[in-house]
Order: structure tokens, then C-alpha cells, then sequence
């Protein structure tokens, strides 16, 4: 049985993706390509591989468990192909990335660059996203994610460090004055982070033996999704907001921030370079993991 290697990979994204929309979009196709190449995989295969409503196509089970086992088989496909044409021009082939969107324009982008002129034959697509989601399920080889890590099923290996740090303007430190207990935060504007329930406290490292976390559910008028605009917003000294350092860093060097409550300790995160444990690192993931590594192993943003 002779298969159509495009009908195979258009068939993963509309699994992945949960829908021939969101797949043509993908993969720049028009929804006739899409539904013209399942359907001929159908034929090829003699079976009815998807579920197809107004609402969402899902796989059936014949078609979940062609999924899992072609998957792994392209997987392996495109790395033999990648080992096979590997000379010295560097990496070559697609990467498809998800990561935070301040980090990814601030930080990311120009590591990216960087690391695209060492392999000029390398293709790269970055997503920029705030939200947590199944990023193997939506076809990428690698995320990156500031946060804790808890997840068994993936291999994190950490690229930096990323402390929080506490700050306002000078402006609104002047009208408002500012906090010198934790508690009091909770009688000053403050800036929320609303992208993740957890954004809704701030956690605090306590000076007892037990080493504890102090949270507060801090009070404002404003909160974003996005770090940036939270930052322009302290800025603009509309109040307190707890961001990382690899954005405020070069705000508190020149004064337009300042620091508060320095001696509370916000809880600190990492960044993380994520991949599915389930399966092998691609060749372009590990030389791209290992990059990125040497590049941040002292972040400037923590030693300005």
C-alpha cells in the first residue's frame, strides 16, 4: 500500500488541532486541500479515520490509533532524513516553538537570530503565548515556560533563573508613599497579572525557621495578561506590580522604577525548556536546548 506522506501529516494536524480550519490554517492550505487529502487517506486505508461534526472533528478509534503510531513513524522519519542530510552547514529542517510572549520579544528573538546564522538552512516558527497548553497535542517540538515544573511527562532543563521583583515609580511612590510590611500592600493599588488564577496572589518567602510562603490577594483597578503592559502601567505609576526581572531590570537600573519591600523575597520561578519525555528529542531541540543554555547561563538581567 503505496501512502501519501502529506495526507498523513495533514491528517496529524486536524487531530492535533481539532479541527480542518485551524489545520489549513497551519499549514497555509485552503479547507478544500485539507478535506480533499483525508479523504483520500480514508480511501488509501479502507477506514474512516475522523468524527466530523458542525462543532469539532475528533479522531475515531481506528483514526486515534493510527495517529499515535504514525506520528512516532514521521517522528522518526524526519530525523533519519535530518541525520542523512546534516553536513556542515549546521541543522536544517522545521522547529516549531512556544513560548511566553514578553520573554520571546524581549529575550528569545534575538537568541533565535543568533542561533538561525549558525544553521542558515534551518526553519523556525516561534508562537508567542502566555497560556499553559498541550503544545505536543498542538504540534510543537519545544516550549519554553517560566514557572514551576511539575510535570512528569515532560523533561524540563532549566535555562535561567527568574526572580520577581516588587517595584512602582517614583511618582507613585511620592503620592502614595510605599508599603514596609507585607500586610500593608493590601491598602495600595496594585497592578494583577489575570492570565492564570495563581496571578491573583503574591507570594512572599517569610524570615521564620520554617521557611514558609506569606500570600496576600492583592487590590487594584488594573491587570493585564501580559507583563509588558503591566510594566507600562507601573510606569505610568498607576501602582505596585510584581514582575520579573528580565523585564524591569534595565527600569530599576535608570530610576524609572524603583524596588519596595526589597527584603521580602517574592517566590522565585525558572525558565524552562520543555519536551514530551515520551518521545526522542529531535537533533535541532537538543543543539537549540543546549544554545540557549551556554547563552543564559548568567542572565544579564540578573546582574545589571
Amino acid at each position: 500500500m503505496k501512502l501519501d506522506l502529506q495526507a498523513i501529516e495533514t491528517f496529524l494536524r486536524v487531530v492535533e488541532l481539532g479541527g480542518v480550519s485551524r489545520a489549513a490554517e497551519a499549514l497555509a492550505l485552503s479547507k478544500s486541500v485539507v478535506s480533499k487529502r483525508l479523504s483520500d487517506l480514508e480511501q488509501q486505508l479502507g477506514a474512516k479515520l475522523l468524527h466530523r461534526s458542525t462543532r469539532k472533528v475528533g479522531p475515531t478509534e481506528n483514526g486515534l490509533r493510527f495517529y499515535q503510531q504514525a506520528k512516532g513513524a514521521l517522528r522518526d522519519l524526519h530525523e533519519a532524513a535530518e541525520a542523512a542530510t546534516f553536513n556542515d552547514s549546521g541543522l536544517r529542517g522545521r522547529l516549531q516553538m512556544l513560548a511566553p510572549m514578553s520573554f520571546g520579544t524581549l529575550w528569545l528573538a534575538p537568541l533565535l537570530a543568533e542561533f538561525m546564522c549558525l544553521h542558515r538552512e534551518l526553519e523556525v516558527t516561534l508562537h508567542l503565548d502566555d497560556r499553559i497548553s498541550d503544545f505536543e497535542r498542538e504540534g510543537y517540538d519545544l516550549c519554553v515556560r517560566i514557572s514551576h515544573i511539575g510535570d512528569s511527562a515532560l523533561i524540563a532543563r532549566k535555562l535561567a533563573s527568574s526572580n520577581r521583583v516588587l517595584c512602582c515609580s517614583p511618582d507613585y511612590a511620592a503620592r502614595h508613599g510605599v508599603p514596609e510590611q507585607i500586610e500593608e500592600l493590601l491598602a495600595h493599588d496594585c497592578i494583577g497579572y489575570s492570565n492564570v488564577s495563581s496571578g491573583q496572589f503574591w507570594s512572599f518567602e517569610t524570615c521564620d525557621a520554617a521557611g514558609d510562603l506569606l500570600s496576600i490577594a492583592p487590590r487594584g483597578r488594573f491587570a493585564s495578561n501580559n507583563g509588558e503592559v503591566m510594566c507600562a502601567m507601573a510606569l505610568a505609576g498607576q501602582g505596585l506590580a510584581l514582575l520579573p526581572s528580565f523585564i524591569v531590570h534595565r527600569h530599576l537600573r535608570d530610576g524609572s522604577l524603583i524596588e519596595v519591600l526589597p527584603q521580602a523575597r517574592a517566590q522565585a520561578y525558572a525558565v524552562y525548556a520543555l519536551y514530551p519525555r515520551s518521545s526522542r528529542a529531535s537533533r535541532k531541540v537538543l543543539a537549540l536546548c543546549d544554545f540557549l543554555q551556554q547563552r543564559l547561563a548568567n542572565p544579564p538581567w540578573e546582574n545589571a
